[in-house]
């Protein structure tokens, strides 16, 4: 009898001990990206893991906030209207902070610059800014600002993509024009393929990209804030940007 005692107590300890590993996986706060925007967020081609800006920055948030994170990898437009309808936690995927969206989650405070510039193919001498793309063809991610961008301009064809890695192949292509995009990932691509694109203008708009999260976590929103001003300040995001975004 004391045998089979001991038995079912060292199964109940197991059993305690599985649940409870269980019970701390399960409160990992799921954050969600779509890893298809580099600089910020792509798939590795060797490890398969999602690396870039972003994924470095939610990291050491995490660790400075002491948070146990998850990170999930979905496509755009499954992302925004998730984190509307309060289905993940946190997304980190290079989102421009909107009003629009403002009233369907809420942000961190900003972290990186990132208006829209033009990029066009090498040889292109027409395009020299987004004022003369009337008439013409552009391309751009959908559901992004530089979408909404290209919409606005008078006279424009807007072609829209999954991936942005698409709409710059179309543009060596000469599928289209040109493609609106933010500015540090345009930075990341130009650098890539020096010898096919290149940026042309300036920066035409001012945004910034933020952290979303479900709109009445505000403790949640708090607690990565203060990280994130700590990084800030303490020059970890400026080391970031210097590793994703230098420009040769």
């Amino acid at each position: 009898m004391k045998r089979i005692s001991l038995n079912f107590i060292v199964m109940l300890l197991g059993l305690t001990i599985l649940l409870s590993g269980c019970a701390q996986k399960s409160e990992a706060l799921v954050v969600v990206t779509d890893a298809t925007f580099p600089p910020f967020e792509t798939v590795d081609e060797l490890s398969k893991e999602i690396v870039g800006f972003d994924m470095d920055l939610i990291q050491a948030i995490a660790e400075r906030a002491g948070l146990n994170i998850e990170i999930q990898n979905i496509s755009w437009d499954p992302l925004l209207a998730g984190m509307a309808e309060c289905q993940y936690d946190i997304a980190i995927s290079a989102i421009t902070i909107k009003p629009e969206r403002a009233l369907q989650m809420g942000f961190s405070d900003p972290y990186t610059n990132a208006g829209q510039i033009v990029v066009v193919d090498i040889a292109n001498t027409t395009v020299n800014a987004h004022t003369d793309l009337a008439g013409l063809t552009v391309g751009a991610q959908i559901a992004t600002t530089g979408a909404m961008q290209a919409e606005a301009i008078e006279g424009v064809t807007l072609k829209t993509y999954d991936t942005y890695e698409l709409a710059f192949l179309d543009v060596v292509n000469g599928q289209i024009d040109a493609v609106i995009v933010d500015y540090p990932t345009a930075v990341a691509f130009v650098n890539q393929n020096a010898d096919s694109l290149k940026l042309v203008g300036d920066v035409f708009t001012d945004e910034a990209y933020g952290i979303a999260f479900c709109k009445t976590n505000t403790a949640l929103i708090d607690q990565v804030n203060t990280a994130l001003a700590e990084l800030i300040n303490d020059g970890t995001v400026r080391e970031l940007e210097n590793k994703w975004f230098a420009a040769d």
